[in-house]
């Protein structure tokens, strides 16, 4: 008694193998992830060297007050100012209290106003006093101290160096916002793109799937094959887009290391952001597969 013939499930596999002809770096897939993989390298270490510069530039001005003496009379300047000084220093909350040299004033204003305006005094400069509070800093806070100097010092001016630096903060926290979204709608451009690949490579072997199909091949073993080569067509674009961002990232680090300011120099990556950084040809890999394999199943089972 004879029995029919039945492919073995190794030998169904070496067959499905066949759906893809193309190599995998002949087709386009790994060329548009490498694309993706690159600019969502860089706008993610933008967004968070950002969040890293509002971070320190938080904690540099915490606690952190400015008292301007607001005088044009020179000597009343420097009498109200010695005054507030003096008030402050002996406040229990005051952690530090220094009075700004002019020499540092004028060192700030000189770009602006030039040398010749400065040595006229054409326009007379106010007395600055660096406050440093302990524990958190609050409106009713800022209304004591006004308080306090109100009498001693009238032209005293007290504000709170975060109020400074607000608008700032919150244009750094709407860029990042901006480079979240970027991340996202690159997310979203690389799923269409695998999703239409699939499609293309399903159309184009179509009569190799019906047959192989025919052999005892599931869904699931033709869908596996083509998602093996997605992720290896994944993972080299990945890695190629890995590179070229760092090379960005590594350019522009160096340009805005040049300007030699201490609150750009806040804007470094930590460990940890790196990290996160060399994840991200991985999880591009992992949504390529993800994506190709949910493309592949739910055309066949419409079409076989």
């Amino acid at each position: 008694m004879s029995f029919p013939l039945i492919p073995r499930r190794s030998q169904i596999g070496r067959k499905t193998a066949r759906i893809l002809r193309q190599a995998r770096l002949s087709g386009p897939v790994p060329w548009v992830i490498a694309i993706m993989v690159a600019l969502t390298v860089v706008a993610v270490a933008g967004g968070l060297a950002l969040g890293n510069l509002a971070d320190n530039a938080r904690a540099e001005i915490a606690g952190g007050v400015t008292v301007q003496i607001v005088e044009g009379a020179p000597q009343d300047r420097d009498r109200q100012a010695e005054l507030a000084l003096s008030i402050l220093s002996n406040r229990d909350d005051v952690v530090e209290a220094r009075r700004v040299p002019d020499e540092e004033i004028v060192a700030l204003l000189e770009p602006w106003l030039g040398d010749a305006g400065l040595a006229e005094e054409a326009i007379p400069t106010p007395a600055l006093i660096d406050l440093r509070l302990d524990g958190e800093l609050d409106e009713a806070r800022l209304e004591d101290l006004r308080a306090s100097l109100a009498q001693s010092a009238p032209s005293a001016r007290v504000d709170a160096q975060a109020s400074w630096l607000a608008p700032a903060l919150e244009a750094i926290a709407s860029i990042r916002y901006l480079a979240l979204g970027l991340v996202l709608l690159l997310a979203a451009t690389s799923v269409a793109a695998i999703w239409l690949a699939a499609r293309n490579a399903l159309g184009a072997n179509r009569a190799t799937i019906d047959v192989i199909h025919h052999l005892g091949a599931t869904d699931s073993q033709i869908a596996g094959i083509f998602q093996r080569s997605v992720a290896l067509d994944a993972l080299a674009g990945g890695v190629a887009g890995l590179l070229v961002g760092l090379g960005a990232i590594l350019l522009l680090g160096r340009q805005f290391a040049n300007l030699g300011s201490a609150l750009v120099t806040g804007g470094g990556l930590s460990q940890t952001d790196w990290i996160v950084i060399a994840t991200i040809p991985i999880l591009g890999a992992v949504l390529a597969v993800l994506t190709a394999r949910m493309t592949i199943v739910s055309a066949l089972r419409r079409i076989l």
